[in-house]
Parts: structure tokens; C-alpha cells; sequence
């Protein structure tokens, strides 16, 4: 299920290798992605559309002005929704329509409004395919980014013999593949990520927090998953989304969420502390709505998930993370050893771009043996170094 995740439309075009596009959609849908597959009015002569439908358990769309449209802008909605686009087989005459601009129906105007990876897989006769007309299309599509998997060379249906048959099913998913997860260093891991705050209760309505987004854990999450990994996410509050195929475990409560990460430790060979759990719980939770012109709270400390991790981790990496004020290298060793995690990063949030709920990051990345300065960058970026560097330290 590597493509877990992953939303991907499979563009089958008027051609005799139709036919072989019912693999490829059933082998990347065993592969874990989302498939929706779009025809063109000439490959319904070859396959009906319902054995796609079948196999995708989507609907497949071929008309811009299908009746039974949702009600959004539907070619817009599906282009901003995936994550590739494989047009398998291609035929020449849409290869021309892509490179001269041309959208008149449904998969063309589509993939001109496709802003992710774009996949061709050629398949026609061998003097089509060498012929100057369709080199020079491919070479114009070639430069503004299209990646094209090579036919293969055989017995055509037409009786000739040469370069024109598409690429066999497999070789096309392992390409599809190749582009959406670029590095398979996690492929079979499993990667435990806390993120957001957790919430703790003065009386029924209202609480103690900090101002974690979640931001962080989100592109350590999607960048795991982009690497092949399972990745369980144990969530408190977040204002952002976290990437479609983790599994989920919702938190309020720090106590809650280390129950939640006890339970998976088992599960995980990698453990990532991203979230930013409440340090401090009321002592005398009121059950009542508190009306009083003052309010005092005795408050008493929460349990220290990331030591709790520590002392029965084993063999497993522990990654934590150090928001410190002050003193920053030194604070963050001693929660290093203190904690028994094998990696810490540990950032500044008096520093403009770091910190709480901001999507840039600048942090100093501290193993037993190495301490490693990252000036500032997005935080996908920084989730990219955090795993390069969380598999090294051991």
C-alpha cells in the first residue's frame, strides 16, 4: 500500500492498448492510491467504461457536460485533487492536442489545467510514431515538463512490426511510482508522529493550551508517507490538515495522548515527538462554570511523554523536539539524555520564522555525536532533513 495517500487519474485514450489500462488501474489501486480514470469518447469503443468504474470504485467521467455532474467546475476539481496524471495509452492525436493547446473535451481540458506531474504513455503504429510531426509534439511537451515512458518495440496490431506498443503495465506503475515517492528509504517502516496541543480543562469551558498548529507533524507525516512509510498520527488540536492515509488517533488531553503513544510503540520503528502536549494540567478541575471576579489555579505537572517513550523504546529511534528560549544547545542535549531520545531539534521561538504556528522553521538538529545548524526554511523542507537524519543516528 506504498501509494496510500496518493490521488492519481489514469487518462485512457481511443486506442487498441486501452485494453491494458484495466491492469494498470487495478495494480495502483492495489498499491493503496485513489483512481479516477477519465476516457475519451473514442476509448469506450475498445473498454466500457463500467469495468473502470469496477475497478477504480469511481465514476468515470468522459463529457464536459455529463448531466450527472457534481456541481463544482468538475475537470478544475479533479486537477487540483490529484496528485499525477497518466495518460495510458496516449495516442497521437492527443499528444497534438496537448502540445498545440487544444482542449475540446473533458481529458484535454483537464490536463491543461493539471499544475502536478504529467505521465504519457505513447502507444500507435511505428511510422506514426517516428514521424516528424509526432517527435516534434512530444519534444514540445518534453520541454515544458511531460514525462513520457517509451513504447516498446514488437508486432503492432495493425500487422507492422516496430516501436509503437505501450509499455508493459508494470513498467508504467513502477515509473508512476518512481515519480510520486522519489526516495523508498521508509518503504516497510512504520513512523509514529505526534502533533498539534493538547487541551486541559479549568471547568467546562475553558482550558490550557499553547499555540501549536500541527504545521510541523503535517510535513513530517506527508514527507514520511512520500518515502514509503506507514505513519500513525496521534493529533491533538491542529489547524491544519493532516495528509490523507495516516492513521489517525484524536487526542485532547496530554494523559490521553500519551496513552495513545504507549499503545503504538510497538508498532512504530520510528517515534517523532512533533506535538507540543500541555506541560501543566489543573490540580481541582471545577465541574461547574467558574464565575468568580478572580481566579486562582493550582496547577500540577503532566506526565512527560517523550520520557515514558524513552524507557521502554528499546532499539527504536526517538526523535523529540526542544523549544527553548534560551540557552538553546545546552537545553536541548539535557533533554536529549534525560529523555533517552536519539535526536533532538531544538529551535529558538524568540526567533522571527520559528516556532508555533508559522510555516517556516530554523532549528539546530543535535544526535550524541553531531549538532547540525539548518537556517531557516520551509517546513517541508525541514521534515525532508529531519527523516535523512533521524536514519543516521543510530
Amino acid at each position: 500500500m506504498i501509494l496510500k495517500g496518493k490521488t492519481i487519474a489514469v487518462c485512457v485514450t481511443g486506442g487498441i492498448a486501452a485494453y491494458k489500462a484495466c491492469d494498470i488501474v487495478s495494480m495502483l489501486k492495489k498499491k493503496g492510491a485513489e483512481i479516477h480514470v477519465v476516457m475519451t469518447r473514442n476509448a469506450t469503443n475498445f473498454v466500457s467504461p463500467l469495468t473502470f468504474e469496477t475497478l477504480s470504485n469511481n465514476r468515470v467521467v468522459i463529457e464536459n457536460f455529463d448531466p450527472d455532474r457534481k456541481w463544482e467546475v468538475e475537470h478544475i476539481s479533479l486537477a487540483k485533487k490529484c496528485d499525477l496524471f497518466l495518460v495510458a495509452p496516449c495516442t497521437a492525436n492527443v499528444v497534438g492536442k496537448l502540445a498545440a493547446g487544444i482542449a475540446d473535451d473533458f481529458l484535454t481540458t483537464t490536463l491543461m489545467a493539471a499544475t502536478c506531474p504529467v505521465v504519457i504513455a505513447p502507444a500507435m503504429n511505428v511510422n506514426m510514431y517516428e514521424s516528424a510531426a509526432y517527435k516534434n509534439n512530444e519534444k514540445i511537451l518534453s520541454e515544458r515538463g511531460y514525462k513520457f515512458i517509451e513504447p516498446e518495440c514488437g508486432l503492432l496490431a495493425c500487422g507492422d512490426v516496430g516501436k509503437g506498443r505501450l509499455a508493459q503495465p508494470d513498467v508504467i506503475v513502477k515509473e508512476v511510482v518512481d515519480i510520486l515517492l522519489p526516495k523508498h528509504d521508509l518503504l516497510g517502516k512504520t513512523v509514529l508522529v505526534t502533533l498539534g496541543s493538547t487541551r486541559e480543562a479549568i471547568d467546562p469551558v475553558r482550558y490550557i493550551t499553547n499555540s501549536s498548529s500541527g504545521k510541523m507533524g503535517a510535513a513530517l507525516i506527508r514527507s514520511a508517507m512520500n518515502r514509503g512509510a506507514d505513519v500513525i498520527a496521534v493529533s491533538g488540536f491542529i489547524s491544519v490538515e493532516i495528509p490523507s492515509g495516516a492513521r489517525i488517533m484524536s487526542v485532547i488531553t496530554t494523559d490521553e495522548m500519551c496513552e495513545a503513544v504507549l499503545s503504538q510503540v510497538k508498532n512504530a520503528d520510528y517515534i517523532i515527538m512533533a506535538a507540543a502536549p500541555s506541560d501543566y494540567k489543573v490540580k481541582n478541575f471545577s465541574k461547574s462554570k467558574i464565575k468568580s471576579k478572580e481566579l486562582s489555579l493550582e496547577l500540577e505537572k503532566n506526565v512527560d511523554i517523550a520520557s515514558e517513550v524513552g524507557k521502554i523504546k528499546g532499539e527504536k529511534t526517538l526523535v523529540i523536539f526542544a523549544a527553548e528560549t534560551e540557552d538553546l544547545v545546552d537545553n536541548a542535549k539535557a533533554k536529549m539524555l534525560a529523555k533517552n531520545a536519539d535526536l533532538v531539534v531544538a529551535n529558538d521561538v524568540t526567533r522571527c520564522g520559528a516556532g508555533f504556528n508559522v510555516d517556516t522553521n530554523i532549528v539546530t538538529l543535535i544526535s550524541r555525536n553531531d549538532i547540525e545548524d539548518c537556517e531557516k526554511m520551509d517546513k517541508s523542507l525541514l521534515a525532508e532533513i529531519i527523516l535523512d537524519k533521524m536514519q543516521n543516528v543510530r
